[in-house]
């Protein structure tokens, strides 16, 4: 999330009531998650594990747990008790939940020939293009950004909050929400299915590309970025944080997990599950998805044990 304008550093220090060190003369432009930090942005972090990954992130503001760390040149570190508390405050100062007072929010810019069914909902500051079809009981959150020719089938929900949560059990409540603050971007060609959910980035944007088509009952994770052409068929799982490169298709029922890369022209056989990074250009199929010729063979010799063991056993 970028700020309307940026902001000092003793302008944030004392907002979070923070000690600062390090360079106090830069001026902060937004907040991101580490997954999608870039110069001028802030970050939060309150692991130890995480700490260096952090400071030599791109982010140029931390906002840290500890003083006991080396700062790089040029970047600044906000020394709070709780960083996690620091990153909801600052959302919730720059992105506020605002409730909707109407069905379609009058900050709506739509383009030519769109058509928007009965019974949407339309939330703040959302772009959507010309030659588009919003079909019956779609909901579109706010800050969402729809290309040309975009088809979004009944019962679809763009920008959903993340299913994304802080964890500490030394809190009677472990799970905490991350306020998401982030939006969906859907480019130019996109078809979305019925029953579909896309969720907003956390901080960022959740993007599916140019030509992309997705079946009924497709649910799209946050902060994922699907490239163009691809084609996801129904009850497809992607976890957030994954990128899909051009051309991929999912075939049925794959789940695939949170932060790692499909290749560009990979398939995926349905109900496969997909726990690591593929390459594209081949076809996979299983749990953990393998290459779909080698998996084949192995489901043969599977089915061969049992005439193997009783030749064992007869010898």
């Amino acid at each position: 999330m970028k700020f309307p304008s940026p902001v000092s550093v003793s302008w944030m220090s004392e907002f979070l009531d923070a000690k600062v060190a390090g360079n106090t003369r830069a001026e902060i432009l937004g907040i991101n998650e580490i997954h999608r930090v870039e110069k001028g942005d802030m970050v939060f972090v309150d692991h130890p594990k995480y700490y260096d990954t952090c400071l030599n992130s791109a982010a140029d503001f931390i906002i840290i747990n500890t003083d006991d760390v080396n700062i790089p040149d040029g970047k600044t570190i906000f020394i709070v008790t709780d960083p996690f508390e620091s990153y909801l405050k600052i959302v919730q100062h720059f992105s506020p939940f605002l409730p909707a007072s109407k069905s379609i929010d009058d900050s709506l810019k739509v383009g030519e020939h769109t058509i928007i069914m009965p019974n949407v909902f339309i939330g703040k500051n959302v772009v959507i293009g010309n030659n588009c079809i919003i079909h019956p009981n779609v909901t579109i959150h706010d800050n969402t950004i729809i290309g040309n020719d975009v088809i979004i089938q009944s019962g679809t929900v763009i920008g959903g909050d993340a299913f994304y949560y802080n964890t500490k059990k030394n809190r009677p409540v472990w799970y905490k929400k991350m306020l998401s603050c982030g939006n969906v971007v859907l480019e130019d060609f996109v078809e979305i299915g019925t029953g579909c959910m896309i969720d907003r980035g956390v901080t960022a944007e959740t993007r599916i590309g140019q030509g992309t088509k997705l079946d009924n009952m497709v649910h799209i994770g946050h902060d994922v970025t699907v490239g163009k052409n691809c084609l996801f068929a129904a009850q497809v799982g992607i976890a957030g944080g994954t990128i899909i490169e051009d051309g991929v298709t999912l075939w049925g029922q794959v789940g695939v997990s949170k932060t790692l890369t499909i290749g560009s022209n990979a398939v995926v056989l349905a109900q496969s599950g997909v726990p690591s990074s593929l390459a594209g250009g081949k076809t996979y199929f299983g749990y953990p998805a393998e290459d779909a010729s080698i998996k084949r063979r192995e489901l043969v010799w599977i089915k061969r044990i049992p005439e193997l063991w009783k030749k064992v056993m007869e010898s």
